[in-house]
């Protein structure tokens, strides 16, 4: 049976997108990619593809049209956790969703610690929220570390999961607003969050989220010079 057409609607700054770019490039899935503006929507986005007007987006099935004028007759998914799982399910054999319910348990207790315990202080601390401080981030570190396997290369083994994929946008944004001192924060909380990265007890960690960022599917989908000018024009320097 010949592939459906997917359509991705992304967009190079957002972390959420990103997580179904990685999905895609894992899978090796063919797909059109269309780059929305999110400080300036096309009209027709919101009624013809994603009516809560965010991305990431998909259409799948239907006739391959240009992405400006979606079919009716394409299914309409979106949120990227969903996105992520769905790309999986389309290719059981990457194994980015696990096959054993064990591990797949494991993986979406994984996303749910990153979802809760993690991204939340990486957006408040970019925005200077005065609740997200140094050790609320390292919180957030100690919560995945505390999960995650001894000897194994990723969230729930040696295998590269969605558990990953959910992960990595979040981290390297932060990555990249620390190192370059892009933020609303103040740079001693910078300074004191690197310092306290520096602490033995992270190896686990350290070890994990640089095999992350080195993984060919991130690589290809991550735009460190828009996420860097983007960030700075939202929320400056730290002070």
């Amino acid at each position: 049976m010949a592939q459906e057409q997917i359509t991705l609607y992304t967009a190079k700054v957002c972390p959420y997108a990103q997580r179904t770019e990685i999905a895609l490039a894992e899978v090796g899935a063919p797909f059109k990619r269309y780059e929305i503006d999110l400080g300036n929507k096309p009209e027709w986005y919101a009624p013809k593809v994603n009516r809560a007007s965010k991305v990431p987006a998909i259409t799948y099935g239907g006739p391959d049209v240009a992405p400006e004028n979606p079919s009716p007759e394409s299914i309409k998914l979106a949120e990227s956790l969903i996105l992520v799982e769905f790309i999986g399910d389309l290719y059981p054999s990457s194994n980015i969703v696990p096959a054993d319910p064990v591990l797949r348990a494991k993986a979406r207790f994984f996303i749910e610690v990153v979802s809760t315990k993690f991204s939340p202080n990486f957006m408040k601390f970019a925005t200077g929220n005065p609740e997200a401080t140094h050790t609320a981030l390292l919180t957030g570190v100690d919560a995945i570390q505390d999960i995650l396997p001894d000897g194994a290369k990723y969230a729930v083994g040696d295998q590269y999961t969605i558990a990953d994929i959910a992960f990595t946008p979040f981290w390297a944004r932060l990555n990249v607003l620390v190192q370059k001192g892009i933020g609303a924060y103040k740079d001693e909380e910078r300074k004191s969050f690197l310092k306290g990265l520096e602490d033995p007890k992270y190896a686990k960690f350290n070890s994990y989220v640089q095999r992350l960022l080195t993984r060919q599917s991130f690589k290809s989908t991550f735009h460190e010079d828009i996420v860097e000018e983007v960030f700075t024009r939202r929320f400056g320097l730290a002070k």
